[in-house]
């Protein structure tokens, strides 16, 4: 019995030390954030603690840097985007669980060969289309190679495929239709997992960086990521560090809220996907 508090002691404590490892870096950014620039100059060892906090590095990310259209742009950008990519997901994860078609099982395993596919090979294919297309610098072209996932079909379909049979069979026969059947029956049952698909897209979205960095070069078009590589090489980043960390909390700030709100329906979602039977 000692033995065993011990250890949960011991457990208790290493968790205690790896949390603060992980949560220092955002601790260190939002105090950044509301140093005063001179003070933080003047600092030849960094303090960790500040007694006269300011906002005017907020009011400085907002009014020297377009930061105001990148989150906008990536607020349209992540609506859209994931509001797509639902709507394939769901239909295609249905088709896959419950349609009886020829060659679906050989479809599905390309599907899945999809996923071996390197992410590198994927973008230079996607680059070439959307270029020879001529949706360079538009929503059209940072949204169209985003709007489906394998892994999010091939999650839901292992959670459509729980629920039984003869549930379907029962709705056959009293004249339901499958697209009746999807929207009252099945989108309900496995809305954990659904809302989780929709999170995952939003902080995937939210966080792009490779393909809107090489698709756009108008800043107009830019998205928060790409935005703050912007600051950070031809804006202020390089000098003012205090106002760039606070561009940077201002971004970070909606998805940490999300997964705070959320976290527990992701897991519940994640595991209820994984779990078969």
């Amino acid at each position: 019995m000692k033995e065993n508090k011990i250890l949960k002691t011991l457990t208790y404590i290493m968790l205690s030390v790896w949390g603060l490892m992980v949560l220092f870096p955002f601790y260190w950014m939002i105090l950044t954030s509301i140093k005063d620039y001179g003070a933080y100059n003047a600092e030849r060892i960094p303090k960790f603690f500040t007694l006269s906090p300011t906002l005017e590095n907020y009011v400085q990310a907002f009014t020297e840097v377009p930061l105001a259209r990148y989150f906008a742009n990536t607020v349209v950008f992540t609506l859209i985007t994931t509001f797509i990519m639902v709507a394939v997901t769901v239909l295609a994860a249905f088709a896959f669980s419950r349609l009886n078609f020829k060659g679906k099982n050989l479809l599905f395993t390309g599907f899945l060969a999809l996923m071996m596919i390197p992410n590198e090979l994927v973008i230079i294919t996607n680059f070439q289309t959307i270029t020879g297309w001529g949706l360079r610098n538009t929503f059209a072209g940072l949204i169209l190679p985003s709007i489906t996932s394998v892994f999010y079909i091939y999650l839901l379909k292992e959670n459509f495929e729980q629920i039984p049979d003869t549930l379907y069979s029962a709705a056959k026969v009293d004249g339901c239709t499958d697209f009746h059947y999807l929207t009252h029956v099945m989108i309900p049952i496995c809305k954990p997992t659904i809302v989780t698909i929709i999170i995952l897209k939003v902080i995937e979205c939210w966080n792009s960086y490779v393909w809107p960095r090489l698709i756009t070069d108008n800043s107009l078009y830019f998205l928060v990521s790409n935005g703050i590589q912007e600051i950070r090489e031809n804006g202020f980043g390089r000098e003012n560090i205090p106002a760039m960390m606070a561009a940077v909390v201002v971004i970070s700030l909606p998805l940490i809220v999300l997964f705070l709100i959320f976290r527990k329906k992701i897991m519940e979602g994640v595991s209820r996907g994984g779990t078969k039977g």
